[in-house]
């Protein structure tokens, strides 16, 4: 997929489809090469699909097949499991819920689309996650059907759990580290898997004017792998204020990057503001299964060695991951403008303009 007037002031906006089957076992040359593709993606658009990964196919169609299920069970049924305090990031969120603009500082109407959000399963009883000052390892919200759905979610965020760690290596090798560098930041690190699910809507639904399916946003964390429905919705905002639609080609993910990556990296990779929209005037019935990987509550995130130099000195102060989280979902669920490290720079007049 490619478009013009492109992300991050670059000539043109690409998505590119990177296969990564050969890194599984490969030398290291292939791995340099497929490490290389990786680097230009993410220096340009912050977006790249991914084919060869290995997620199995039915993992993901009975997955779909249980959150359909779910979401067309009633509202009140659905409202069971969810949370009930905003800083829980588990559990059914209904339509209206959030409004992911407000995460990078524009007032929008609240985003309509459906969530459910679910961590991992099997949180051990130690010390480091005790400790966890942010709450990410909340309890998951299980509704009593359909049942199906606990299985189907859990086989999923396991898999895909392994994927997102394999692209950490993978950014690892791109950026002139060791493989292995970013292992050491995900060992008790926070992984959300967040299923959306946009409902087509009548064509007499109010919709606020200024109301996306999504709003505009940057990812919060590392990265984000997403399986989603091939229909028109997700778009690439560029630094001239135009929107670029993105489908992934039958059989990819769609990987991005978040702000905590474009902080390690001192912009030499940058997050990029993307949304949800309607298709034509009510949209298309779209489901989306999000993974975000975060790393550890407790990560100092600063400027990598190899992303500085005197002529290029670190642009954002330390943080750690958590808090830089935590504040994100706080805007989010609470509709208000955050005080986090602004990784938006220079293409925030195009956000504001678009």
């Amino acid at each position: 997929m490619s478009g013009v007037n492109g992300v991050n002031g670059v000539s043109a906006i690409e998505v590119p489809i990177i296969d990564i089957s050969t890194w599984f076992g490969g030398s290291p040359s292939v791995r340099a090469a497929i490490a290389d593709e990786v680097d230009r993606a993410c220096r340009t658009s912050g977006f790249f699909q991914i084919v060869g990964h290995g997620l199995q196919t039915a993992l993901i169609t009975t997955l779909l097949a249980e959150i359909d299920t779910f979401f067309h069970l009633p509202l009140e049924v659905k409202s069971e499991v969810r949370p009930g305090e905003d800083a829980v990031n588990r559990g059914f969120l209904p339509l209206g819920s959030e409004a992911l603009s407000y995460t990078v500082g524009v007032d929008t109407p609240a985003d309509l689309r459906e969530a459910f959000v679910i961590g991992p399963d099997d949180v051990p009883d130690d010390d480091v996650h005790r400790a966890d000052p942010y709450r990410v390892f909340e309890p998951n919200l299980w509704p009593a059907q359909p049942a199906g759905l606990r299985p189907a979610m859990t086989a999923y965020f396991d898999a895909v759990v392994e994927l997102a760690h394999t692209i950490c290596d993978i950014y690892a090798v791109a950026l002139g580290l060791p493989a292995d560098f970013f292992r050491g930041h995900l060992d008790h690190s926070t992984e959300t898997l967040r299923v959306n699910y946009y409902e087509r809507l009548a064509p007499d639904a109010p919709v606020t004017d200024g109301q996306q399916r999504l709003g505009a946003h940057t990812d919060y964390g590392i990265t984000t792998v997403l399986h989603a429905d091939r229909v028109p919705g997700l778009q690439l905002l560029d630094s001239a204020g135009e929107w670029h639609d993105v489908i992934a080609e039958p059989g990819a993910l769609i990987v991005n990057l978040g702000d905590l990556l474009a902080q390690w990296t001192n912009d030499r990779w940058r997050s990029t503001v993307h949304r949800v929209v309607a298709s034509g005037a009510t949209g298309s019935r779209r489901r989306s299964l999000a993974f975000f990987l975060d790393g550890n509550y407790d990560s100092l995130i600063e400027c990598l060695p190899t992303c500085c130099e005197e002529k290029n000195p670190p642009r954002y102060p330390p943080t750690t991951a958590g808090a830089h989280l935590a504040e994100k979902l706080r805007g989010a669920r609470t509709l208000t403008k955050v005080d986090t490290v602004d990784t938006v720079g220079d293409r925030f007049d195009a956000l504001r303009r678009a």
